[in-house]
């Protein structure tokens, strides 16, 4: 007997005969002669109704198993369904009680908050909320490989274990073996496992350059870790980047791919999750699918930070942070700026060089780099690139500027030796999209299990 999932059997138009189910009870409801049960798979957002009749062998022994909770395995014909709301239904003939759920189980049928749902993160993704999160993430991430393997771009692995702070912030997790007073000792570092200090990435961009250096177009996909002690709903010390390196490739260049690549992951969600969308467009942000389609559908607006500062001390509007030529744009600026300036997408770029890492190219006017970031409806930032700088000499003045060795970058500054060319990447936090893409608002609710301050559970 054909097993199938619950999305194929609501989805089939054709007579599908008997099937066999497997999944977990959501509700029960009991008339006379039989019951009603309510049976998710996790394969859709639907559940399949399963008409259990009290004449089958085993039916009173079952019934007082048949909890909310507990997994089945049930075979049967599918049916056209005489209920509102659901095309198809199965006329059981068979039901196995596979394992049991007692009625503490916690996930019973009303709404319960975000907050709770946190405090039992292996479970939430049973929910409706948290499955279509979850489902959505999957398609993304799939649709992320597929955006750069249909361009010929090779996938890289780049360690999680690094000596080199791609971001010069310093926020990093340190790795070691050695134990207490052992750790501050004298030449410690030396007698360490790798024998110097290692640290858990913030981005596998460094490594990535060198591999763009020889495969032209590269992308990574994997952890990063930032020991920032933020408890904001933006902040994860965990969380998933794409990072792309293009050589051969300017600002420009850059540009383009980071866009293209944003609308078109819109519009596979739109094409592919449009049920899970739906159900976030209801239940968690009324705006949600007109937002996606305005991204997906309108060119992105290109404006200089010099540009967007003037825009913004033109606006009339008091922002919480002062907008000051030198300074990071905040949040609220960003949102200004694509919500009510562009009303669409917006991409940010030549960035003031004192507020950027050491390895963005310097622009010509000594006061500027190479850099972008593109901004969105909703969110603010998604992304952030630039140019790097493939000029030996300027680059180990920057590094001087920044207070960086040499010593410690000499295979960095090699790809600048031999054979250098222009190239350029980006970023593209994965959570951060997909909190674009459903519209859930805090990033630990779109990370199976998130890690914060004073939190790493499960």
């Amino acid at each position: 007997m054909q097993r199938m999932r619950i999305k194929e059997v609501l989805a089939s138009e054709t007579p599908l005969g008997e099937v066999r189910i497997q999944g977990w009870i959501r509700t029960r409801r009991d008339s006379k002669t039989f019951s009603f049960l309510e049976i998710n798979d996790g394969s859709c957002l639907g559940c399949l109704q399963a008409v259990y009749d009290a004449t089958l062998p085993g039916y009173a022994e079952n019934l007082s198993l048949l909890l909310t909770g507990t997994s089945v395995e049930v075979t049967g014909e599918i049916v056209r369904s005489q209920g509102k709301g659901q095309t198809r239904e199965m006329q059981v003939r068979g039901l196995q009680v596979i394992g049991a759920a007692p009625e503490t189980y916690p996930l019973q049928k009303k709404r319960h908050t975000r907050e709770f749902l946190r405090e039992i993160a292996h479970l939430r993704p049973r929910t409706n909320l948290f499955g279509a999160v979850f489902r959505i993430r999957s398609r993304l991430s799939y649709a992320i490989h597929r955006f750069f393997q249909e361009r010929g771009f090779v996938h890289v692995h780049t360690p999680i274990i690094t000596a080199s702070d791609c971001e010069g912030a310093g926020e990093m997790f340190r790795v070691t073996t050695l134990e207490g007073a052992g750790f501050a000792a004298p030449g410690a570092e030396s007698r360490d496992f790798f024998g110097k200090r290692a640290f858990l990435t913030v981005s596998g961009q460094l490594e990535g350059e060198t591999f763009a250096c020889a495969f032209s177009d590269i992308y990574t996909f994997g952890p990063t870790f930032r020991a920032e002690n933020s408890n904001t709903a933006r902040h994860a010390a965990e969380f998933w980047m794409i990072e792309p390196e293009m050589a051969f490739c300017d600002l420009t260049g850059d540009m383009e791919i980071a866009e293209t690549l944003i609308q078109e992951l819109i519009r596979d969600a739109l094409e592919h999750c449009a049920e899970d969308l739906a159900f976030c467009g209801e239940f968690v942000d009324p705006g949600l699918l007109d937002r996606l389609r305005l991204i997906a559908e309108q060119p992105f607006a290109r404006i200089s930070y010099t540009d967007a500062v003037g825009i913004l001390l033109g606006s009339g509007k008091t922002f919480e942070y002062p907008v000051v030529w030198g300074h990071h744009l905040q949040t609220e600026h960003e949102r200004y700026l694509s919500e009510e300036h562009a009303k669409g997408p917006v991409t940010i770029f030549d960035y003031p060089a004192a507020i950027k890492p050491f390895y963005m190219r310097q622009n010509e006017d000594g006061r500027t780099v190479a850099a972008m970031d593109l901004l969105v409806p909703g969110i603010g930032e998604i992304i952030g690139g630039s140019q790097r700088e493939e000029r030996l000499d300027r680059l180990t003045a920057a590094m001087q500027a920044h207070g960086l060795s040499e010593n410690d970058y000499w295979w960095y500054l090699d790809l600048r030796r031999y054979g250098t060319v222009a190239h350029a990447g980006f970023g593209l936090g994965f959570e951060r999209l997909v909190m674009l893409v459903t519209g859930v608002e805090n990033i630990r609710d779109v990370i199976p299990f998130p890690r914060t301050p004073r939190n790493a559970d499960f």
